[in-house]
């Protein structure tokens, strides 16, 4: 993610390259003093070398007592940016998704993301932040979370993070000070109307902007709110461009469209069509949770969309026009739903039991009796992950196994380390189980034999979904991590593509065109590969 430029005011002093120096003699204390406060602030005036020293530690290599993991550190400069482009940073940086400072951190305080020891941030240039007080608020949030310390550099006059317990490094009167020539005056704003110098422009110098100003830009102003944490993270202005894309809503200026849609012409997808939270032509069909599509049966070229609450509507995979409800009798929160070839629909419920919708078509006599078996055992041994393929249902376990029940047996594989949080099947030439954990792996095993030892793809997050169909190309796996990154994996082997939406991601489906679909709380979007 691109940072902005550290001022120069403060980095005139030689780094303490031997540690002797008195700052980074206690800042070695402070890092190393397991029961130090969790906030540090490294104080003194213009040019007296704050930044080196944060910069210094930065590379600074320290042994990690035995049996610990060596603390990793993150060198952020503040200078220029807003809270809102700080939290995105941060969050980037720290494997969450945060669409607004008050997100970021209850996001960190909830992860369940891998962590090797704590994190250590290091914050330059506090004063010559554009919100260097609303940043200050958001970092003394941060300085509550257990696994996260923090080194701020505060200039003398500067209003510092507040925290219950606090860690002072002064760099006042330490050594004569050169004079400090001023600092460099900050660049100038983009024209926040036009997608070509937004999408051109530094994304933190953008964030400042529209941060600043409460103007719509015909909506461009409103998509990178939306989506800005993956706007901040894309590659290049292709990228920001899809991403941006993405994120319009259907009162944007008509302009926009075509004009993001030319520049986001190297990027790996083409997006076939988004709809958001306040879209009426078509409307949008709600808070995404579980996703569901099959390639054929009664129920294709359409998608099953469940949100929060328990209803599923059914939107055409084409254009996601609405095509009306599931009715079903499950109560609450419906955690994972699996369509099947014959029309019926299989779910999952919060407390991992699971329901049955029948389809207009009669389902075999072998069929009732299996998924009867599996609601049966369900009932005691609840699931927390769901998919169906004709003769099987598959069901995932939070102690990381992988069940697969089926008309000639139980096949089981202990897949994960901790719990199963999403599972899908694909009916091909070789039918297979993909699963993914708390983890971050997704794995591919064939019921009756065993996994495959090295995972299909693997991320420090956990994931959060999954689904796989078969395609024209071959069998297509999409898989969406806590942090936001999604996956489209050809599971014989290929090219991988990426794509972050910007909110947490709750639900992926690939379609049997090969297309991607994406459902966030705020939004549905659908990708083709390019």
């Amino acid at each position: 993610m691109p940072s902005a430029t550290p001022s120069p005011a403060d980095g005139r002093r030689p780094s303490p390259s031997s540690g002797a120096d008195p700052g980074a003699t206690a800042l070695l204390g402070w890092l190393t003093d397991p029961d130090a406060p969790r906030l540090c602030l490294v104080t003194g005036g213009a040019g007296s070398g704050k930044t080196a020293l944060l910069g210094w530690l930065a590379g600074h290599e320290t042994r990690a007592r035995r049996g610990r993991t060596r603390t990793a550190r993150v060198l952020v400069p503040l200078a220029g940016q807003s809270a809102l482009g700080v939290a995105w940073t941060l969050a980037d940086r720290l494997g969450v998704v945060a669409r607004t400072p008050a997100d970021l951190a209850p996001a960190l305080a909830t992860s369940e993301a891998r962590r090797a020891g704590r994190t250590v941030l290091l914050l330059t240039d506090l004063h010559a932040a554009a919100e260097p007080e609303a940043v200050a608020e958001l970092l003394a949030g941060l300085a509550e979370i257990g696994r996260i310390r923090l080194v701020v550099e505060v200039r003398t006059g500067t209003r510092p993070p507040r925290a219950a317990r606090t860690t002072v490094v002064d760099l006042e009167g330490d050594g004569d000070v050169p004079p400090v020539p001023s600092a460099p005056p900050s660049p100038p704003l983009p024209e926040l109307s036009d997608p070509a110098a937004v999408c051109a422009a530094d994304p933190l110098l953008v964030t400042t902007g529209y941060a600043a100003r409460a103007e719509d830009h015909g909506g461009l102003r409103d998509a990178w709110l939306r989506a800005g944490q993956a706007v901040c993270a894309a590659d290049g202005p292709a990228g920001r461009a899809l991403v941006l894309l993405t994120a319009l809503g259907d009162g944007a200026d008509p302009r926009l469209r075509p004009a993001l849609a030319a520049r986001a012409g190297a990027a790996p997808w083409r997006m076939r069509w988004a709809r958001h939270r306040g879209d009426v032509a078509p409307p949008w069909p709600g808070p995404v949770a579980v996703l569901g599509a099959t390639a054929g049966g009664p129920s294709a070229g359409l998608l099953l969309v469940g949100d929060g609450t328990g209803t599923v509507r059914l939107v055409r995979e084409s254009d996601a026009a609405p095509e009306g409800r599931l009715a079903h009798r499950a109560g609450g929160r419906i955690t994972a739903l699996a369509p099947t070839a014959d029309g019926t629909v299989l779910l999952l419920d919060e407390r991992g039991r699971l329901h049955t919708v029948p389809g207009t078509a009669p389902r075999p006599p072998y069929l009732e009796r299996l998924t009867e078996a599996v609601s049966t055992t369900l009932s005691r041994h609840p699931g927390t992950a769901l998919a169906a393929i004709a003769g099987s249902v598959v069901v995932g376990d939070r102690l990381g196994s992988v069940h697969a029940f089926g008309v000639t047996g139980l096949h089981q594989a202990a897949a994960h380390s901790g719990r199963v949080t999403a599972v899908t099947a694909v009916e091909s030439e070789t039918p297979f189980v993909c699963s993914g954990g708390a983890d971050g792996t997704v794995r591919l095993w064939t019921p009756g034999r065993a996994p495959v030892p090295e995972p299909l793809a693997e991320r420090g997050a956990p994931v959060v979904a999954l689904h796989a169909a078969p395609a024209p190309g071959g069998p297509l796996v999409a898989a969406a991590w806590a942090d936001g990154r999604v996956e489209l994996i050809p599971a014989e082997g290929g090219r991988r593509r990426s794509f972050r939406p910007g909110p947490a991601v709750r639900a992926v489906a690939v379609t049997a065109t090969g297309a991607l679909v994406v459902g966030t709380d705020e939004s549905l979007v659908c990708l083709e590969p390019r």
